[in-house]
């Protein structure tokens, strides 16, 4: 009997996790727990801006849900079937586009002479660049105002693609430097001995090694333009056909003296889609452009 209950006694017997184990178990579920609480504080107010998307203004305005009971798409077709939104929306697109190919092609031609030529007052050069980066854009936006009027271009998209690379060309051209000095420089010298002129090795090698960066920085130039609001407001103000999404939002009219905040809300989700399109397709670049650099060896 007493050789029974010994053995039932150690069946039920556990051993007690270690003070290391238990201190792995909770580091790891505060770690996860502060995951959840940072997505979840990141993503909420997206997540409450669908939601109101697909509400009707009136519903909006008087009932406080973070959940609709019911979908409805009438926010969605009056924005598709509005002509001057989807004006605005190719707008946007149009002058993101230019942007980002200005910003890169111009960036890149100066990064690589920055990074992998040697001259003198290259360091004052580079700093100067980064200091246009410190500059708010009110504080250049009259003198810059007077060129687009002096140019004629005033009240188009030109206007626009003229003004967005004089915030974006700064960092496009600081970051790729950094990347340009970090390649090694016997690729280099191993092209110009095969032959290779130097715009044959800057177009065919070391572009290529330096994807991850562009796709990194265009996607940031794209970010910009495709957000910018002061110069867009600015420079087409007079001109509703040359207006991009941004502008267009804030000028969504309401009935009477209703602000037309559902209309407003799904035009944010649906000029947000894109951008979220671009970072899901090169995530895997985006990353490999943050991290680079970051370990030696």
């Amino acid at each position: 009997m007493s050789t029974q209950m010994t053995q039932n006694t150690q069946r039920i017997t556990l051993p007690l996790p270690s003070q290391k184990q238990l201190s792995k178990f909770l580091g790891q579920a505060f770690f996860w727990l502060l995951v959840l609480v940072i997505a979840f504080y990141t993503m909420a107010p997206f997540i409450y801006a669908i939601s109101i998307s697909f509400r009707t203004n009136a519903q909006v305005l008087v009932e406080a849900r973070y959940l609709p009971e019911e979908l409805k798409l009438v926010n969605y077709q009056n924005l598709f079937s509005d002509d001057d939104f989807m004006r605005s929306l190719f707008n946007s697109s149009l002058v993101a586009t230019v942007t980002v190919l200005a910003a890169l092609v111009v960036g890149s031609f100066a990064a690589y002479a920055l990074g992998r030529v040697r001259f003198r007052g290259r360091m004052i050069v580079l700093y100067t660049v980064l200091a246009m980066t410190m500059f708010p854009q009110i504080s250049i936006l009259s003198g810059l105002f007077a060129i687009v009027n002096d140019l004629d271009i005033y009240g188009s998209t030109v206007s626009l693609m003229f003004a967005y690379p004089i915030f974006t060309l700064p960092f496009t051209v600081w970051v790729l430097t950094s990347f340009f000095q970090g390649l090694p420089a016997e690729i280099e010298q191993a092209a110009l001995v095969d032959g290779a002129t130097p715009f044959q090795t800057f177009w065919r090698i070391l572009v290529p090694l330096t994807a991850p960066a562009l796709v990194t920085t265009g996607l940031l130039a794209f970010i910009a333009a495709w957000n910018e609001y002061l110069f867009a407001l600015t420079f087409t103000l007079v001109s509703k056909a040359s207006q991009t999404v941004p502008v267009a939002i804030a000028n969504f009219g309401g009935y009477g003296y209703e602000v037309p905040v559902a209309d407003r809300v799904a035009a944010t989700v649906v000029v947000t889609v894109p951008v979220l399109v671009l970072v899901l397709i090169f995530q895997r670049r985006i990353i490999e452009g943050l991290t680079a650099g970051a370990v030696k060896g």
